[in-house]
Formats: C-alpha cells, sequence, structure tokens
C-alpha cells in the first residue's frame, strides 16, 4: 500500500515567505512537492474563511508564513496576522478541526533553506495525522441549515 500523501495549501506573503520559496527552488533546495503556493500581499490579509475553504476544498493541511515581526512591508501585517491565528486556534477546536494541521511560521526572502525545512516538516506532520476528511461531517449540518433558515 502507497503512502498516504497529503495535500498542503500554503497561504504566504508576496514580500518575504514567496520570496524565499522562490529562492528554495532557484538554489535546488530538496524539499516536499506536495504544497501549493497562495501567494497574497500580506499575512494580514489571511481571513479564517480561506483556511476553512481550502478544508473544504480537499487540503488535509495548510501552512501560513509570512514576514519576520518588525520587518512587514505593510508595517503591522504580520501582528496582525499573529493575533488572528491566536483566534483561528479557539475557533478550530470549537469546530473539531485539529490545530496541528496548520502550521504557522515566519520566513524570509533570505531564508530557502527554512521554507524547504517548513514544507518538509509539514508534509512529515500532517501525514502523520492522516488524511483530513472531518468537514464532510458538517455538510448535512450546513445542508439543513440552509434549508431551515431559507428566505
Amino acid at each position: 500500500m502507497a503512502e498516504f500523501e497529503p495535500k498542503i495549501i500554503a497561504f504566504v506573503c508576496n514580500w518575504c515567505t514567496y520570496t524565499g520559496a522562490d529562492l528554495t527552488g532557484t538554489s535546488r533546495i530538496k524539499h516536499a512537492t506536495n504544497v501549493r503556493i497562495i501567494r497574497l500581499p500580506c499575512t494580514g490579509r489571511i481571513d479564517f474563511m480561506l483556511l476553512m475553504k481550502a478544508f473544504a476544498r480537499g487540503a488535509d493541511g495548510v501552512i501560513v508564513s509570512g514576514c519576520h515581526p518588525n520587518d512587514c512591508h505593510y508595517t503591522s501585517g504580520n501582528f496582525h496576522a499573529r493575533r488572528r491565528w491566536i483566534l483561528f486556534r479557539s475557533l478550530l477546536n470549537f469546530m473539531g478541526v485539529d490545530a496541528r494541521r496548520i502550521i504557522f511560521s515566519w520566513v524570509s526572502a533570505a531564508e530557502g533553506a527554512k521554507w524547504a525545512e517548513v514544507v518538509n516538516t509539514a508534509v512529515k506532520e500532517i501525514r502523520a495525522l492522516g488524511p483530513y476528511d472531518e468537514y464532510k461531517n458538517l455538510a448535512p449540518i450546513r445542508a439543513s441549515w440552509r434549508t431551515e433558515h431559507a428566505g
């Protein structure tokens, strides 16, 4: 039987992590290929619904990564992201999503090796957790709520 290969979505900052990921490739640093990158202007832009949509579309894990604190292109976007992450964790627990499926990290443009490490660690951890299909359990609840509250 083949080993489970997780699907991981990475929401990354355009200015630091995306450039660091590019450096990983141009430096030919070996890393897992399970991660699909979605580039955003800033991690401060990341909304909880983006994470939930990734899981609903079949992701087994999510990486959120941006500039180091005090190094944000938009001054305080990474601080907003960090504050949101604290709130996200509580909401994830409430919804029954294992918070270990979301990896939060800081990677600068010069840290190609660190990006490879983040990716490889994420793949290893998500692989150990197994496939994520718990979001399917919420579908009947959503459908019944829509029916009851249709106007």
